[in-house]
């Protein structure tokens, strides 16, 4: 598979690269990016660098695609969307996104989680896909949800936020619900 370059009517979604270090860095050290996620903000860049350098060697092995989010019209970085790819028995992916809070509310992660299931779908040729989320984190909820996700769980306790404890909702999708 030739290095995936993803376009949407608005976006351009290309594979994550060192060259992306600083508007990642920049991304991943918001406070809000990361209200309702696990890995924390980064010290410093060299922290941000590690991440990078683990998604290329991802990259490389096939076992996760990490893409930054790029405006079509300006080539602006919006932010990034994962797909992961689990074991591949099951044909098994999940997917994350982070967004510039720039950027929230404009339907960017609708579109650029539209192209990702399309592409693991489709390109990858996967069974299913899925997204874990807060579950208070109405943003995502409503993302996942307008792109035709079903929630099928509710874990209890499972996200250490800074915050403390969180329920997670877990959604998912099969390739036969996929409508793009």
């Amino acid at each position: 598979m030739k290095t995936p370059v993803l376009f949407t009517n608005r976006l351009q979604l290309k594979i994550v690269a060192l060259s992306d270090l600083s508007k990642t860095h920049e991304l991943l050290s918001i406070p809000e990016v990361d209200q309702y996620n696990a890995l924390g903000l980064p010290t410093n860049k060299e922290v941000t660098t590690v991440y990078l350098d683990e998604w290329m060697e991802n990259y490389r092995m096939r076992k996760e695609f990490v893409f930054t989010i790029n405006s079509q019209s300006d080539n602006e970085f919006l932010g990034l969307i994962s797909l992961r790819i689990g074991n591949p028995k099951y044909n098994i992916a999940s997917i994350w996104y982070k967004l510039h809070p720039d950027f929230w509310g404009r339907g960017y992660a609708t579109e650029a989680t539209k192209a990702i299931l399309q592409f693991g779908f489709k390109e990858v040729g996967l069974h299913r896909i899925e997204a874990g989320c807060a579950v208070d984190n109405v943003g995502s909820i409503k993302v996942l949800e307008k792109v035709g996700m079903i929630r099928e769980g509710h874990k209890r306790k499972v996200l250490p936020l800074k915050t403390g404890w969180s329920d997670n909702y877990e959604f998912a999708m099969l390739e036969e619900d996929w409508k793009p």
